[in-house]
């Protein structure tokens, strides 16, 4: 009798193990899944703005857009590593490239608006050390001494200074700067794929303008776990600089 108890608590806890892993599963896997969607959409929508850039700037040094894509981006990719090389590289130029020489016209702070429109803006965080000394001067405003704080390197300025009286003490002190930068990123084949089905932006021109749009035209899904599945709808479009997701 106590076998056939022990054999049925068992299997009790069995189950309520197995209803707490499931019950995990069902939150998180979920959650994990939600936000690759968001990811590859957010990145979707990079790559779609990339490729705009990419016809913007082609556009600013022909004047047209280039409806090769692949061309667009070689070709300002090389104006770019042009200008980082000889920064009087401006104005009209020929390129020989692809096999054949490219008129363009490179505008002054070409190089600048490209790091900062391709690259990625990060910040760097520099501290240096320093020491902080407090000192006694004689005030005329206030007839009568007054403690100041200077740098231990201005000291030596101060005692030549008649008001001055003394050093009453030193403190160390830490200095902590940050300066962003741009670290340079140059647009590759990837940028004209969407990252979800692999297929190309479809990409048309006219007289005004382009216009990128995302390749999906049905909801895309594909299984995972066997009862979830990971979902994508069409990442919009861009049209003459628009955005349609902003």
């Amino acid at each position: 009798m106590d076998n056939k108890v022990q054999h049925k608590t068992d299997w009790i806890e069995l189950l309520i193990v197995l209803a707490i892993i499931f019950l995990i599963i069902a939150i998180y896997v979920p959650v994990a899944i939600w936000a690759d969607e968001d990811h590859f959409e957010e990145l979707s929508h990079l790559r779609m703005e990339n490729v705009y850039n990419i016809e913007r700037f082609y556009a600013q040094l022909t004047n047209e857009y280039n409806h090769n894509g692949y061309e667009a981006m070689h070709i300002i990719n090389a104006i770019s590593d042009s200008v980082t090389a000889d920064s009087n590289y401006v104005g009209e130029q020929k390129l020989n490239l692809l096999g054949r020489s490219i008129n363009v016209n490179v505008p002054e702070g070409f190089g600048v608006e490209f790091d900062t429109t391709f690259g990625f803006h990060k910040f760097k965080r520099d501290t240096t050390m320093d020491t902080t000394a407090t000192v006694i001067m004689y005030s005329e405003e206030l007839s009568r001494n007054d403690t100041i704080f200077v740098q231990k390197k201005e000291v030596a300025n101060l005692r030549e200074d008649p008001a001055f009286r003394g050093v009453i003490g030193e403190e160390p002190l830490e200095i902590v700067a940050v300066e962003s930068y741009y670290e340079k990123y140059q647009p590759d084949s990837t940028q004209f794929f969407c990252p979800v089905t692999k297929n190309p932006y479809n990409l048309t021109f006219n007289e005004d303008g382009f216009r990128i749009d995302s390749p999906i035209k049905e909801t895309y899904k594909k299984h995972k776990y066997l009862v979830f599945a990971f979902k994508a709808d069409n990442h919009g479009y861009i049209e003459d600089g628009v955005a349609s997701w902003e």
